[in-house]
């Protein structure tokens, strides 16, 4: 078994993977599974299938990432990780940048910790604890240059639990399914209180990959610090 999808995709993206980084996906991929026998943390558990639809799915966010973007210390926030998607895929792309992953789940949180010290990750962090909650700290309130969410929440909920992390002037990538635009339309009111503005979306077009889209917001303005309300209150009463 060899990585060599992801290579070729990883590729079409503009970026070339060396010895070390195939090395750390395929340790990555054997303590998921691994580790997904006693949590729940993904039913794609198949070698291909978790290079193309967990760790390259991930690694599409770069797409949404201006040319000539210096990675250097940029502070990156993956709200509601999971099982570590798409923060820990970019972070072994892009070492350079410091990562934290946020996962309100503690078995979860634990997988995390233990696949950052196998991987032998630096500057990554990993909070355990729910969004509505750690974006009133002050270490996390906006704070980030980018922030990160895949698959957690529909858009009119999701942008209340994200934005309050991003720093005026950084940027929120959503990764959805391709039919956005309705969600897109429902979370303008959302977008704009939480001091938001949508930048584009982008259409993911790989030959690995269809179906799938990143929304783009750019962050021009100071959330209000009531938001995000209380845990819960984001997810039963979206502000439409």
């Amino acid at each position: 078994m060899t990585m060599d999808r992801l290579i070729d995709g990883t590729r079409r993206l503009g970026f070339e993977l060396n010895n070390r980084q195939v090395e750390q996906f395929e340790a990555y991929y054997h303590v998921l599974v691994e580790w997904n026998k006693k949590v729940n943390l993904t039913s794609i558990t198949a070698y291909e299938d978790v290079q193309i639809k967990h760790f390259l799915d991930s690694l599409t966010v770069t797409l949404a990432f201006r040319r000539g973007t210096n990675y250097d210390g940029l502070r990156v926030i993956d709200v509601g990780t999971g099982a570590g998607m798409p923060g820990i895929p970019l972070k072994i792309l892009l070492p350079e940048i410091r990562l934290t992953l946020l996962e309100a789940t503690e078995k979860k949180a634990a997988f995390l910790r233990h696949v950052i010290g196998k991987l032998g990750l630096d500057d990554v962090e990993v909070v355990s604890g729910r969004a509505e909650d750690v974006a009133h700290k002050t270490e996390h309130r906006e704070k980030y240059d980018l922030v990160l969410s895949r698959a957690v929440a529909a858009l009119p909920t999701l942008v209340e639990l994200t934005l309050p992390f991003c720093a005026v002037g950084g940027m929120f990538v959503a990764q959805k399914q391709a039919e956005a635009k309705p969600e897109v339309e429902q979370a303008a009111r959302a977008v704009d209180i939480m001091g938001g503005r949508l930048r584009e979306i982008i259409d993911i077009d790989l030959p690995e990959i269809s179906g799938r889209c990143l929304v783009v917001y750019d962050k021009v303005s100071p959330t209000p610090p009531e938001y995000p309300r209380r845990p819960g209150v984001p997810a039963k009463g979206p502000i439409m």
